[in-house]
């Protein structure tokens, strides 16, 4: 636009325009064009602003109060905060603004009326698809009149410098004079029903699910989570309605007398569904238009008015569609497993697993309360929270949603959360020890970390260390291709475990059906691509990939597993690992073409054999290898797992096939050297990868090891979770630990600590 006006109709406006109307301003003029039902309204552009700035010099006073601020100090933040609001709510809006304004009203309402609005802000820097900024600014509902219209138009100026906006722009690196704001003005629905919708599973990331939520009255309280709302899932295409959660609703947020109010909801309303299943449909189809219109997932707010037409309020871009456990900074990543039956539930908000000390905060003044790893509780959290939700090991609370500000904030943040528990505040007390498991909605007594160990987070513990050098290589332990990338710009000398499983479950089918269905190559190329992503994050950085080790009722789930597995009474003892290569070399020859495929570019991939039972099975299996001409780059590079008593045994003998390196699997050498299932609950207390006779193995493969130059890695959970046995690890000699992405930092630190000691 070559022009500047200070409003602009939401017919004038479209998607490109956020620089000029911000993120919501900019899709409700987008969805207005495009015939979408949406209260009409204006917007006030951000020149207006500009304009009210520059007249009574307060760009000056931003950026003095601003500059150098220490956001962690809650004090000066607040301080901060109130001097630059003070400024904006006393100052006079300029005359031709608010000339432009009230007319803009005027012809909003009509003859002789004063219509009804809502007054919301839209920063450019709002519903953008890499952050939602979640409730950062102010809307007023019900505003009636120029002067309140102008009044509320200052607060929504004000509102850009929160003690909360101020926080998330600075934690996000955005800076402060590139956020502008502009305000809608829209016409007022007085909503029988509201709610939201995702056109896609925001915790799952399902992409053939649209999910609706709903309240009686204004949808406030869906996003302050005052209120659990009904749940419906609907299947794309068909639109068929998959699952409906229907919720007690006693109190709702209305207009009355021209004022909003908290009321109680009709007895006979209460436990009524909120929307007919056609509504559902209805819904469910608009939101399938907005995803075709603007081709990406849309997270979208709509409200039902008392005649029972259906209006869209607000869209934005889904802001949380990353792998679940993009994080590395999550306190455990696993399944929990902490007890028979869950001590309290709710709805999964998001997913991973936190354990921590439980904090019940009873309102934002307390935040201070919570410190890194504790378990946040509170009734329902607002953006004031936002603090103390980065601290949080995991977040739960009484009330609200899949989309309450808890849920959304949390994914973005990729924190473990449980919602809509009802009663966390009550049952759940100060000082209590639990598990979030945020995939599950479900909360545990106990945990399986000691509590000391939350004191920092692993990205803090990671930020110190990660400058320090060690003889003794710091690998990690990945799976997912998603998270390679990420993980290899940390102080990290390369993969030390490569799990094939993940892998191989995506490619989703059993590799002896792809070779039935002449389907191999296909199963080669997805492999080597998965493979090749690894290898390019971290090159020059060595990739070891542990070859499949699947167990027969694992590989019975992959597609067309159940024709060729047999059911066995004992898998974890069955026809896995180096036996299964023997006996079916043609599937294992496909894991081998698709490692020389990716060698052909990059080098640093290197092979290692799980579960082997003899040195002549190692030797086999070494043949196979040879027979794929893998052995005539010297840089190659073959490792053993060391995961059976007789692998310790008789070490010097498997050494002599011909290895390069040895990598200790502790989880399956501890359960078989101590007969203890770790998985099974009954047990589960006998296992302990520390016991002596555990450490009497470790110390002797290291030894051997040394004596015949073979390197030798650990990569089981052990390392990850204790930092003594890392400090003997390094005074035994071994060369290397691989670890889970969220220990790198603390391992490092703990490797340098004991290499000082013994002086390495």
């Amino acid at each position: 636009m070559s022009a500047k006006p200070l409003i602009l109709f939401f017919k004038e406006i479209h998607k490109d325009d956020v620089p000029v109307v911000g993120g919501k301003g900019a899709n409700l003029g987008e969805m207005a064009n495009a015939g979408f039902p949406v209260p009409y309204g204006f917007a006030i552009t951000v020149w207006a602003y500009d304009k009210f700035l520059e007249e009574n010099n307060i760009n000056v006073d931003i950026r003095s109060v601003l500059k150098d601020l220490d956001v962690s100090d809650s004090t000066r933040l607040e301080d901060a905060s109130k001097a630059l609001q003070r400024k904006i709510l006393k100052s006079r809006i300029p005359d031709d603004v608010a000339h432009e304004i009230v007319k803009s009203y005027r012809k909003l309402s009509g003859m002789f009326k004063k219509v009804q609005v809502a007054v919301r802000s839209s920063a450019t820097a709002e519903d953008l698809p890499s952050a939602s900024f979640a409730g950062q600014q102010a809307t007023f509902l019900n505003v009636k009149g120029e002067t309140e219209l102008l009044d509320m138009t200052r607060e929504c100026w004000a509102s850009l410098f929160t003690p909360r906006a101020i926080f998330y722009r600075v934690q996000n690196k955005i800076a402060h004079e590139k956020v502008k704001i502009s305000v809608i003005v829209q016409k007022m629905i007085e909503s029988e029903v509201s709610g939201v919708m995702f056109t896609l599973n925001p915790v799952t990331n399902e992409k053939d699910r649209i999910l609706i939520e709903a309240v009686w009255g204004l949808g406030e309280m869906i996003v302050q989570g005052s209120v659990v709302p009904d749940k419906y899932v609907v299947q794309k295409d068909t639109f068929s309605i998959l699952s409906k959660e229907i919720s007690d609703q006693a109190i709702q947020l209305i207009k009355t007398d021209g004022v909003t109010k908290e009321v109680e909801v009709p007895k006979e309303k209460i436990d009524r569904q909120k929307i007919t299943n056609e509504e559902v449909v209805q819904i469910a189809k608009l939101g399938q238009k907005l995803q075709d219109h603007y081709y990406f997932p849309q997270d979208s707010e709509w409200a039902k008015d008392k005649k029972g037409d259906i209006y869209l309020v607000q869209t934005r871009p889904v802001t949380t569609i990353k792998e679940t456990s993009r994080r590395i900074k999550t306190q455990e990543q696993g399944e929990a497993v902490v007890g028979t039956s869950p001590f309290l539930s709710g709805t999964p908000a998001s997913p991973g697993v936190g354990v921590g000390e439980v904090k019940v905060l009873k309102s934002p003044s307390e935040i201070e309360k919570v410190k890194n790893g504790d378990v946040l509780v509170a009734k329902m959290t607002s953006p004031d929270y936002v603090p103390a939700m980065k601290k949080a090991a995991a977040i739960i609370t009484d009330q609200g949603g899949m989309t309450s500000h808890a849920a959304i904030v949390s994914r973005e943040l990729g924190v473990p959360c449980v919602v809509g528990t009802k009663e966390a505040t009550t049952r759940l007390k100060d000082g209590f020890v639990v598990t979030v498991d945020g995939a599950k909605g479900n909360i545990y007594m106990g945990g399986k970390v000691k509590l000391e160990k939350a004191a920092e987070t692993p990205a803090q513990v990671y930020n110190k260390s990660a400058h320090l050098k060690t003889a003794t290589k710091v690998y990690v332990n990945l799976a997912e291709p998603e998270r390679a990338k990420e993980i290899a710009k940390l102080n990290v000398d390369g993969v030390g475990l490569l799990r094939a499983e993940f892998m191989i479950a995506n490619i989703g089918i059993h590799p002896k059906e792809a070779i039935k269905l002449k389907k191999q190559k296909d199963f080669i190329n997805k492999l080597a691509s998965d493979l090749e992503i690894f290898c390019k994050a971290f090159t020059p950085r060595p990739v070891v990939y542990r070859a499949t080790d699947f167990k027969t009722n694992e590989y019975r789930s992959l597609e067309g597993g159940a024709h060729w597995e047999p059911v066995e009474p004992n898998p974890l003892l069955g026809f896995r690992g180096a036996f299964r290569y023997v006996a079916s070399p043609d599937v294992f020859n496909l894991e081998l073409a698709a490692i020389k495929k990716v060698r052909e570019k990059y080098k640093n991939l290197h092979l290692m054999i799980p579960f082997v039972r003899s040195p002549n099975e190692l030797a086999k299996v070494r043949r196979l290898v040879a027979s794929e001409e893998l052995f005539r780059d010297p840089a190659f590079k073959f490792w053993m797992m060391c995961e059976l008593p007789t692998n310790v045994i008789s070490l010097e003998d498997f050494i002599k096939v011909g290895i390069d390196g040895v990598s200790i699997g502790s989880n399956d050498l501890s359960m078989l050297i101590l007969g203890t299932d770790r998985d099974n609950a009954e047990v589960a207390t006998a296992f302990d990868e520390r016991s002596p006779s555990v450490y009497w193995a470790l110390r002797r493969v290291i030894r051997i090891c040394n004596k015949h130059g073979v390197t030798v890695s650990i990569c089981g959970q052990a390392p990850s979770t204790y930092d003594d046995m890392v400090e003997k690890l390094v005074g035994w000699g071994t060369t290397s630990i691989s670890v889970n992405p969220d220990a790198i930092g603390r391992a490092r630190q703990i490797v340098y600590n004991a290499e000082k000691k013994v002086g390495k």
